[in-house]
């Protein structure tokens, strides 16, 4: 099996099989994230490559294998023809597979268009890791997302029509001090409409080589701390009126928040509570520089 550049997958995928179907991040302009700023470039990985490395892992786990993580950072965006080639191998190879799931932002899954989608549905394509990080619009232009709000819903759309699971990434504190309110309130509205299956916190932290962490060691971007972060969380989590699971499986977040929605609204919102009562002091530094 052949890899290039980092690989990165979501903790929830830590027991799957990563097989790389694409190298790097076609968009690559995320302000706060550094793990394609110095390369690779994007490029796609021929299905027969990978394909290959399939069958490498068939060799090498037999039955074992359960799930199967394809990365690099925006997988989706490789051809239709060339991703259902690589899933239909993958269900072929592995006749026990419970699920196949990549990275894809909003930008890309629109691409698809909603016929590509279906084909990648029937393909065994079962979840998409979506990195929303926010349903403000200042905020997706601030951050250079490459989506505005109104892309990030109708993708989300897109994926419920298809039949695919969509894993929505929310980034607390990436609006700042100043958007924090603004952040929370209409992140909880756009998935309102979006309906995602899962919605997953992940905590702004600056990342070295980032445009983001030279604002903030500027003074242009003025960080959250611990308790307005957890006011954030609350005022997300109060606005939210879907049925989803909400997850909190990240090392940056102040708690861990989980829960399933809306049964378990109240006891999150008593978490939070309790949380605030908390000193600042008793969290993790919220910026020591440069991480």
């Amino acid at each position: 099996m052949r890899y290039e550049g980092p690989i990165y997958r979501p903790p929830s995928e830590a027991d799957s099989l990563l097989i790389q179907a694409t190298v790097g991040c076609p968009h690559n302009k995320c302000t706060f994230c550094m793990v394609y700023k110095k390369g690779p470039k994007y490029r796609v990985r021929p299905a027969e490559e990978v394909v290959a490395d399939l069958k490498a892992a068939r060799a090498a786990y037999g039955s074992r294998i359960r799930t199967i993580f394809f990365p690099a950072g925006n997988t989706i965006a490789a051809p239709v023809e060339t991703l259902e080639a690589v899933f239909k191998a993958a269900c072929r190879i592995f006749p026990e597979l419970e699920r196949i799931t990549v990275y894809g932002s909003s930008r890309y899954i629109l691409e698809k268009g909603e016929e590509g989608l279906r084909r990648l549905s029937a393909a065994c394509l079962t979840r998409i890791h979506v990195g929303l990080e926010s349903g403000n619009e200042a905020v997706l232009a601030d951050i250079k997302k490459g989506a505005a709000r109104a892309d990030q819903i109708r993708a989300g759309q897109m994926l419920k029509a298809a039949g695919i699971e969509n894993s929505s990434y929310v980034m607390l504190g990436i609006g700042g001090k100043n958007l924090s309110t603004a952040h929370a309130t209409d992140t909880a509205a756009a998935l309102n409409e979006i309906a995602p299956e899962y919605v997953r916190l992940r905590t702004f932290v600056p990342k070295k080589a980032t445009p983001l962490l030279r604002r903030v060691e500027k003074g242009d971007f003025a960080m959250c701390g611990p308790h307005e972060i957890l006011e954030e969380t609350r005022r997300l989590v109060e606005n939210l009126e879907i049925a989803s699971s909400l997850r909190s499986d990240h090392y940056t977040n102040y708690i861990n928040l989980s829960g399933e929605l809306p049964e378990d609204k109240d006891r999150m919102r008593r978490q939070l509570d309790d949380a605030l009562k908390r000193p600042e002091s008793s969290f993790r530094p919220f910026f020591v520089g440069t991480q």
